[in-house]
């Protein structure tokens, strides 16, 4: 985190699925003593070494038979290699209550709270999730994304963008981000500042005029109803520059809860001044423009 936090920084490791080991089962059952793994839950490969006890990776690491079979059974796991065997990457949150994990998709995996994805999934997947919502964003100059997750906005903001300031609440979305692959940047990128804390309370610290662009994704009315209030989009306006873009992710338009959600915040966005406020279907969400 930033030089107030003292939570670690992102932990290179070995990180595997079902996705990944499946078809390495595969491999051992047709007698192969070779194969092609992604350590990283598929953003690269290598060539492991089969044996009857288990698996080699080039570093050295080894993944033994049973500890494989286990992960293969997990379809909503990811699990770090360590020298002691498999650790599913997951923790519990003392702010929530509840569970927080990795899940794994075919590409990016997503964070469960309570069991819930916190990306799409369905007909999609996190990465085409997060750029379809940078898309109608449209992020430039100093971004605020308001809830990091895993990191994913701010990474595809900070490739556009100046710089992002990102904010989260849990310190255990912040230990499980660190385990996955696809959060790295969030971690290493000196273009992206990561505060912890409640972004209710540390939007109020901001200057006036200082983001070009908000990037708004909370967790659902039910978990944050503060994050969709009228004070706190009062203070999103406050600090957004003028002809700065405010992207607000709601979720499916077209359901009846997304319907409703939408009504409300369009009126209390514009309540708070926002102008030329559009719903963006592919996006799932909303965008708001300040005008003056």
């Amino acid at each position: 985190m930033n030089s107030a936090d003292s939570l670690s920084a992102f932990k290179p490791a070995i990180i595997l699925s079902h996705v990944q080991i499946k078809p390495l089962l595969a491999a051992r059952r047709a007698g192969a003593r070779t194969a092609s793994l992604s350590p990283d839950l598929n953003l690269t490969t290598v060539t492991v070494q089969l044996s009857e006890m288990g698996v080699r990776f080039p570093g050295g690491e080894w993944l033994p038979w049973d500890d494989a079979e286990q992960i293969a059974q997990a379809e909503v796991g990811c699990f770090v290699l360590e020298a002691e065997g498999v650790r599913k990457v997951s923790a519990f949150s003392e702010v929530t209550g509840r569970y927080c994990s990795l899940m794994p998709t075919e590409g990016a995996p997503t964070l469960l709270v309570a069991g819930f994805p916190m990306h799409r999934i369905k007909g999609t997947d996190p990465h085409r999730d997060t750029l379809s919502k940078i898309k109608a964003a449209a992020p430039a100059g100093l971004v605020l994304d308001t809830s990091m997750g895993l990191g994913y906005t701010a990474i595809e903001a900070a490739r556009r963008a100046e710089r992002v300031i990102t904010i989260e609440i849990d310190p255990a979305v912040v230990e499980v981000a660190s385990y996955n692959p696809w959060s790295r940047e969030l971690f290493c990128s000196a273009k992206i500042e990561r505060h912890l804390g409640d972004s209710f309370d540390r939007v109020r610290t901001f200057d006036y005029n200082l983001f070009t662009c908000i990037i708004h994704d909370p967790p659902t009315f039910s978990l944050a109803g503060d994050l969709y209030s009228a004070a706190y989009y009062r203070e999103l306006y406050r600090i957004l520059k003028r002809g700065g873009r405010l992207f607000h992710y709601i979720g499916d338009l077209d359901s009846p809860s997304g319907q409703q959600v939408a009504r409300g915040v369009i009126r209390r966005l514009s309540e708070a001044g926002f102008q030329t406020i559009a719903r963006h279907k592919e996006a799932f969400g909303i965008v708001g423009i300040k005008r003056w």
